[in-house]
């Protein structure tokens, strides 16, 4: 019969698995992720995959619209006329998919009717693509010019200072954001655009692979006040650029730069700009550009993805401090400010008031989901999980695709002892930031405490190559070096896990995150109870907080090290530091 792809969001995987099971049955051979062999690459067997499928069925659902990776594997079934889309919710596809027809599969879990459906378009979508492709091109091309869409490619930094590329990185995100707001435009998310930086644009895959209409390209050249941006629309179709601009002007003019970049692509594609989206994209957190350099600055060491990090975060809160000083009605200053100074607090005891900071970015802007996040942490340090879970949840409602508000549902439930149920947070996390390491690390814990193997091998591919990269931009980055251990001793090669978790305390011996993983990894990935021990011990000695404590009693890692003395001593002593904090007893 035929190949078939399922592509799913990790949420609905018990559609997924009916899916291949019904799909087997008719005698298809179905490829869904389950099917990755344990030690291999993730990214190239789902290539693969794809490549050779003659049919590609996507589940769009209300979470997997929010998934880039969702979205390319559609797109690649663009490519030959091969997406099968369903709909399991009745939730519409994402921009730049409405214009194919979907199979309502709301009714999955009752049977035949539906997948009878399902089965039927397959076998007609089969025989189309044993026509020619040329009319499938054409209405791709149709369906293009109906429905713009655009990547915007991480502009380059041409300012001859290699950390000045947080400049460059802001203005781009910041004209991706605005871009979003035109509803008659389809735009490649954050993701997908920043996967391409450094690249060499190719014109035609990204037609292909993102299935966009036009690509907007630029450079930054930012010196002492002056500031240089250029900016070119191209079509993808035909390589013919619709506009370009350069704009010489005073730094002070960035707000007015990025507005006039995002009013020339609605001019130059055409598409109808609705009153409230002009005033949206003229809208600014800030009017000091002063403030704004400061907050991207710190911003982009927040994007690094190393929240443990104390010198870092320091650093972050130092940058924000200075920014609302300088515009004390900056919410996202301030929302920055909130979420470095609850990460000081939570590994180093020490830093600015998080909690005020979070209430002033909440004053002024009740749309940003990360100070519920940082207030989620101190409800729970206080035992208070019940408004820590409400505050979570505020957050995902605000912002469902979020890394930090995914990231903090996922760590509040894996510390009370709930892996399982921390696996959809911390795999959305990972979705939200492809440079984020730590989250599939943490996926194999989560996967081998619930006996999924393939998913830990998943994740432990998934972690090294991130890791990898990490190091590769950062050779000191101890936590990278942590993550890639924990995939090492996940695939089985423990002579390499050995060889990282000493780079890992070569590079940096003082940080306490890193500590705790290398410490998981030895107990849990390699059996070695006294290298585990002695990893732990300075985190252990260090911690006094109700989450630290959580931490040493629910983690399943540490399911070697239960009753031995040595780490009940730790234990003991590490609550007696957090009943003294808290003034009485501490019920974890």
């Amino acid at each position: 019969m035929a190949r078939i792809f399922v592509s799913y969001a990790r949420e609905d995987v018990a559609a997924a698995e009916a899916f291949a099971g019904v799909l087997e049955r008719a005698g298809h051979e179905v490829w869904w992720d389950s099917r990755i062999r344990a030690g291999s690459r993730y990214s190239r067997d789902i290539a693969s995959a794809l490549d050779s499928a003659e049919a590609v069925i996507v589940l769009w659902s209300k979470s997997s619209i929010e998934s880039d990776w969702v979205q390319d594997e559609a797109a690649e079934g663009l490519e030959g006329s091969r997406l099968v889309p369903t709909t399991l919710d009745g939730c519409r596809p994402p921009l730049g998919f409405r214009q194919y027809q979907t199979i309502d599969m709301v009714g999955w879990r009752a049977g035949a009717a539906a997948f009878k459906r399902l089965l039927e378009t397959v076998d007609s979508k089969l025989a189309e693509t044993e026509e020619p492709s040329v009319s499938t091109r054409v209405a791709a091309r149709e369906a293009a010019r109906a429905q713009p869409s655009i990547c915007v490619v991480p502009f380059v930094n041409m300012s001859g200072d290699a950390e000045q590329e947080y400049f460059s990185d802001g203005i781009t995100e910041d004209v991706i954001t605005d871009l979003c707001k035109v509803s008659a435009l389809a735009v490649a998310g954050r993701n997908a655009s920043f996967a391409l930086k450094g690249q060499t644009v190719d014109m035609q895959r990204l037609a292909s692979e993102l299935a966009v209409s036009h690509v907007l390209e630029g450079t930054v050249r930012k010196s002492a006040a002056r500031l240089r941006v250029t900016a070119q629309l191209t079509e993808t179709s035909s390589g013919r650029s619709l506009w370009a601009e350069r704009y010489d002007r005073e730094l002070s003019d960035v707000f007015e730069i990025q507005e006039e970049i995002s009013h020339a692509i609605v001019e130059a594609l055409q598409v109808t700009l609705l009153p409230q989206e002009a005033s949206a994209i003229n809208e600014r957190s800030t009017s000091s550009a002063r403030a704004y350099d400061l907050y991207l600055r710190a911003r982009g060491h927040w994007a690094e993805c190393e929240p443990a990090d104390a010198r870092r975060n320091a650093e972050i809160a130092r940058l924000c401090g200075e920014a609302v000083e300088l515009d004390p009605d900056y919410a996202s200053a301030w929302a920055l400010l909130a979420l470095a100074s609850a990460e000081l607090r939570f590994w180093t005891g020490e830093g600015p008031d998080a909690v005020s900071a979070a209430e002033r970015a909440m004053t002024l802007d009740a749309r940003l989901p990360e100070p519920h996040c940082v207030r989620a942490r101190m409800f729970e340090e206080h035992g208070d999980d019940d408004s820590a879970d409400a505050a979570v949840e505020l957050a995902l409602a605000l912002k469902p695709d979020s890394w930090e508000a995914n990231r903090e549902a996922a760590q509040i439930l894996f510390r009370r002892g709930s892996p399982g149920d921390a696996i959809p947070y911390f795999e959305k996390a990972a979705d939200a930031e492809r440079i984020d390491h730590h989250s599939p690390a943490m996926l194999i814990c989560c996967h081998r405490a619930t006996g999924d193997s393939g998913g830990a091998a998943r994740a432990a591919e998934m972690a090294v190559f991130r890791a990898e990269r990490a190091i590769i931009c950062d050779p000191a980055n101890g936590a990278a070096f942590a993550s890639a251990a924990a995939g090492f001793a996940a695939l089985g090669e423990c002579d390499r896990a050995r060889r990282w978790i000493r780079k890992a305390l070569n590079v940096d011996p003082g940080n306490l995150a890193m500590r705790y993983g290398l410490a998981a990894t030895l107990a849990a990935g390699l059996g070695d109870t006294d290298g585990a021990l002695d990893a732990l011990e300075p985190f252990a000695e260090a911690v006094a907080l109700l989450p630290h404590l959580r931490l040493l009693g629910n983690d399943p890692s540490w399911a070697r090290l239960r009753g031995l003395p040595r780490f009940e001593a730790m234990v003991q002593r590490a609550r007696k530091r957090a009943q003294a904090l808290a003034g009485g007893a501490v019920t974890c």
